[in-house]
């Protein structure tokens, strides 16, 4: 999936859903998450090649010193915490600023910023303690009253804030308060008890800011995180150094990072192989992938919980009929799509929007495979022609499908549009990624099922693009989100799971994976991470 694209304008950008470079996340920890793959019967090996050389520097007791070299490509507009939605503006605002809590390669909430959180009121209520002693890179101490500056920031639709989408029905502006100056309460418009999610890095714009930030992120880069930005150039790339007054003792261990911009995938390729960078930001499986184990190169993969939802409008013909969908949905060779598409990392999804991760998910709902006999039968002897809009980044997709369902006799008519335009126009009437018969739209990963639920299929969602409405699922939504216990919580999933499958206004094919490829006779701690985010406060030099 190609990394550069036209752009829609920023306003058009707080609404998307996350578009840009595979922003993966999941929502459970290490324990559950190992006993849901070997239940799929998954591998639950790590899917990491290291060296020989390396393998036994791994284990020895990390160093201090060094300076890592990263690439990746330059962000396509400024690197700004409110308004940024690509991997590589994201990570380097990671490296200087932190969270509230961090989302971990497997899942688990980590306290960072925030040293508990309870709810109260059922749900609806939720407080907040932050950690003592942290200071703002300028020596400004962290308080409450930052905490509430940043959410409100984001909440402010003037800001043009890249988060609000994920607040959506949630939390609005002035449910934000303070209760003494390490006290943050946050007042929600309805009881929902994954919130810790939506202010943790599973939502990437929430980076705790001075109450006094004004923006211009690159010449006032003050944050809390472990290393400090001295330049920033859009044509060449950045330079951090360690941060001396780091609230985590002992971290970072490098002396510092150098980012690298590349034009594209290719060229930050090279420069891996050739020794001019240690680590890529931004892997794309197909092509480190057959790196794995050649040399020096460590691929590093974990499960994540990106998706690219093939769409049907279920307003108007053919999608209008069920069985019509069902017939496209049983067309697909989903573990075909999953080794041309993600290098065989994904994981097969089942037209619902409950990956395996999840921990709610399903487990009783006959995964769908390719059936040709059962297309014919759905289909009934109907001609089924029909345009597919896309653009360029979910190209591969839409080639793949063509060929697969032309295969079955489905022909379909590709429809690619610029970024701009597939994004651009009304998104009330007439923007093509909502209103098309049919389409392509990557999703970044969510961390937990509701962020992709509420927009995409619940009746009347911001970003519902099949038009779909169904009150028994909307009512399982809602209780699903004010559950206070798993035995509920999997009833709920299973009364949205089973609607979504049987009548599937998206498809939902595979799940994405998450890679990134380092040196590993160089360095170690460079671990792939389902957002592609960044922590690299644990690498060091061997």
């Amino acid at each position: 999936m190609p990394r550069t694209l036209e752009l829609p304008d920023q306003d058009t950008l707080s609404r998307l859903p996350g578009l840009s470079r595979r922003l993966f996340l999941g929502g459970t920890g290490a324990a559950a998450l190992t006993a849901l793959l070997a239940a799929c019967g998954a591998d639950t090996t790590p899917a990491t090649s290291t060296p020989s050389a390396a393998r036994a520097a791994v284990s020895a007791a990390p160093k201090r010193g060094g300076v890592l070299r990263v690439g990746t490509p330059p962000p396509p507009t400024k690197v700004d915490p409110v308004s940024m939605y690509d991997g590589s503006a994201i990570a380097i605002v990671q490296l200087v600023a932190d969270y509230l809590i961090w989302l971990d390669k497997d899942f688990k909430l980590v306290p960072r910023l925030a040293e508990k959180w309870e709810s109260r009121d059922g749900g609806k209520r939720w407080v907040f303690t932050l950690r003592q002693g942290v200071k703002f890179s300028d020596g400004t101490p962290l308080d409450a009253d930052a905490v509430k500056a940043t959410f409100d920031r984001l909440l402010d639709p003037k800001s043009k804030s890249a988060a609000l989408s994920a607040f959506d029905s949630v939390l609005a502006r002035g449910g934000v308060n303070v209760s003494g100056p390490s006290t943050v309460v946050f007042t929600l418009e309805r009881p929902f008890s994954d919130f810790p999610y939506l202010v943790s890095a599973g939502n990437y714009n929430a980076v705790i800011l001075k109450k006094d930030h004004a923006g211009d992120f690159t010449k006032n880069p003050i944050g809390t995180g472990p290393f400090l930005l001295r330049s920033y150039d859009l044509s060449r790339g950045a330079s951090l150094v360690r941060n001396p007054s780091h609230w985590r003792e002992g971290r970072p261990y490098l002396d510092g990072i150098e980012v690298k911009f590349y034009a594209d995938d290719q060229a930050d390729l090279l420069a891996l192989q050739s020794g001019e960078i240690d680590a890529q930001i931004l892997s794309r499986a197909q092509l480190v992938g057959p790196l794995k184990g050649a040399g020096d190169i460590v691929v590093d993969q974990v499960p994540a919980t990106a998706l690219t939802a093939f769409t049907f409008r279920v307003d108007q013909p053919p999608f209008d009929r069920k069985e019509v969908r069902q017939a496209v949905a049983y067309a697909l060779d989903r573990p075909g799509l999953n080794a041309t598409l993600y290098e065989g990392i994904g994981a097969l999804g089942n037209d619902h929007l409950f990956a395996a991760l999840f921990p709610a998910a399903p487990a009783d709902i006959p995964q769908r495979g390719k059936d040709p006999a059962k297309v014919a039968e759905l289909l009934g002897g109907q001609k089924l022609t029909f345009p597919l809009t896309f653009d360029p980044p979910t190209k591969d997709y839409a080639l793949a499908l063509q060929a697969q369902l032309k295969a079955v006799g489905i022909e379909v008519t590709l429809d690619q549009r610029t970024s701009a335009d597939f994004y651009g126009g009304d998104q009330e009437k007439d923007t093509p990624w909502l209103f098309s018969t049919a389409n392509l739209v990557g999703w970044a990963g969510r961390a937990v099922p509701s962020q992709f639920i509420i927009p995409m299929v619940k009746s009347g969602g911001v970003w519902n693009g099949s038009k779909y409405a169904n009150a028994a699922l909307d009512a399982a939504a809602d209780a699903y989100d004010a559950a206070t216990t798993d035995t509920e919580r999997k009833a709920q999933a299973e009364i949205i799971a089973k609607a979504l499958n049987e009548d599937v206004p998206v498809v939902i094919s595979v799940w994405g994976g998450a890679v990134r490829a380092h040196n590993g006779a160089k360095f170690a701690g460079v671990a792939a991470h389902p957002s592609n985010y960044v922590d690299f406060s644990e690498v060091h030099a061997l």
